[in-house]
């Protein structure tokens, strides 16, 4: 059973860093991770990057931003409510200087962090980058210079994992600490699983990169995370809560921006909103506030509260189970507003998640993220494996990647780090720039144009 006093160790991968901390006392290790996640340049770039819907010009909906923001906010109660049990039955924790705050800080910077591997446009993203290379000619070809996991990792993008590589990279000035990188990780174990398990939620998906198994190797050990019987680490407990602070934010907010947007009715909306709140529900009170913006907003203030409370609860009853590892299931999916979260996830995906304007976002994603593939990709298989064939036009696609994408310092025989820088480039532009780009060297657009 994996034990509080060493899940919530500090340490980080740059052990020099542990140097400076200590000169800091103003802020706990887990406050400093939440500070430099909002100073970065990779969070920074979540503004221009969708969360469901294009970016109208007249009404709000959310950017990758601001759910990451709200995400974290409702981490951050989540933390708390659950520190507050774990410093109560663990009097360990308070002799290691462990505070409920600490808790509560851990969950907000992962759930701070829980996009930040995204693509551009979405979900639709990771589809286009994994299609390119299953379907794509320019794709398939770079098959035979990559061993069976590494293929997987290409024909399985997953943003997750892409979020992991860049929390761990050494040029993201980020170097986090340990704990937070493992509440981040929803899904710890590489893409190549033999036999996942359908039954646990950790096997959904999953949250590194064969390059990087190593890495969560020394993670794991440090915290002592342990294995389960497929061979396979046990989430780090606070997981889950990471895990229910998304769900309950997109599940809430998305539905939120549907009626903004008007494809989902307000009445549907009240409908919707009431069946979680039960008793809490007062039509006469709604009908105080005059808009649909203040409906709403008091509507989604009261449910959040309410699917808090039910999922710390849902947390401190399952917390021994979650640390031998027999309970691997969302949070969501075992309180009692279940149900009700299950009927807004059927609306959603039929009003909403299918919706013209989202479809036409998706659609344009996958045009945009394959031509820039398709462009750089021929570009350097020409460099590296065909040089013969290697043209100006090569050469100069090529100087349109980032300069400190040093490409001398690839040998030609590690295909797998080629594509990999590759896809850190793409995967980390905004919307707008990719789709400016992609214009650009299409020749749609002059720069300047």
């Amino acid at each position: 059973m994996m034990k509080w006093e060493n899940l919530l160790k500090p340490g980080r991968f740059d052990l020099k860093d542990k140097q400076v901390a200590t000169l800091d006392n103003s802020r706990s290790e887990f406050e400093r991770d939440y500070d430099r996640i909002i100073f970065s340049a990779p969070f920074r770039n979540l503004q221009d990057k969708t969360q469901v819907f294009p970016l109208p010009e007249h009404d709000f909906v959310h950017t990758r931003l601001t759910h990451s923001l709200e995400v974290s906010s409702v981490g951050r109660s989540l933390g708390k409510i659950a520190g507050e049990y774990l410093i109560s039955t663990y009097p360990e924790l308070t002799d290691q200087g462990i505070t409920s705050a600490d808790i509560g800080a851990i969950v907000a910077a992962a759930a701070l962090t829980h996009d930040i591997g995204n693509p551009p446009f979405g979900h639709s993203g990771e589809d286009a980058i994994s299609d390119f290379f299953k379907f794509h000619k320019e794709g398939q070809r770079w098959k035979v210079h990559l061993n069976s996991d590494q293929w997987e990792d290409m024909v399985k993008f997953e943003g997750n994992a892409q979020g992991f590589r860049m929390l761990t990279a050494k040029n993201s000035g980020l170097k986090i600490s340990f704990a937070t990188l493992a509440a981040f990780t929803k899904y710890p174990r590489p893409a190549m699983l033999q036999s996942p398990d359908k039954e646990r939620r950790s096997h959904k998906k999953f949250g590194f990169f064969t390059d990087q198994k190593e890495h969560y190797g020394v993670l794991a050990e440090s915290l002592g995370l342990e294995k389960s019987a497929e061979g396979v680490w046990m989430r780090h407990p606070l997981a889950f809560l990471v895990e229910a602070a998304d769900d309950i934010c997109y599940s809430i907010i998305d539905l939120e921006d549907g009626c903004t947007l008007g494809l989902v009715s307000l009445e549907e909306s009240i409908s919707l909103f009431a069946a979680i709140l039960g008793e809490r529900f007062s039509q006469e009170k709604l009908n105080e506030y005059k808009t649909t913006g203040q409906k709403l907003a008091i509507l989604r203030a009261m449910t959040i509260n309410k699917l808090v409370s039910e999922a710390s609860n849902a947390f401190i009853e399952k917390e021994k189970e979650i640390l031998d590892g027999s309970f691997d299931q969302a949070l969501t999916d075992y309180i009692p507003s279940a149900k009700a979260l299950a009927v807004i996830s059927r609306i959603s995906i039929k009003k909403i998640y299918r919706s013209k304007p989202v479809l036409e976002k998706e659609a344009a994603g996958f045009q945009v993220l394959e031509g820039l593939l398709t462009v750089f990709s021929k570009a350097l298989f020409h460099k590296y494996y065909k040089p013969e064939l290697y043209s100006g036009q090569d050469k100069s696609i090529l100087r349109l990647l980032p300069e400190d994408m040093d490409l001398d310092a690839f040998d030609g025989q590690d295909a797998y780090a080629i594509l990999r820088a590759l896809i850190d480039f793409i995967s980390g532009m905004t919307d707008k720039y990719a789709l400016s780009l992609y214009r650009k060297v299409k020749g749609i657009a002059l720069p300047g144009a």
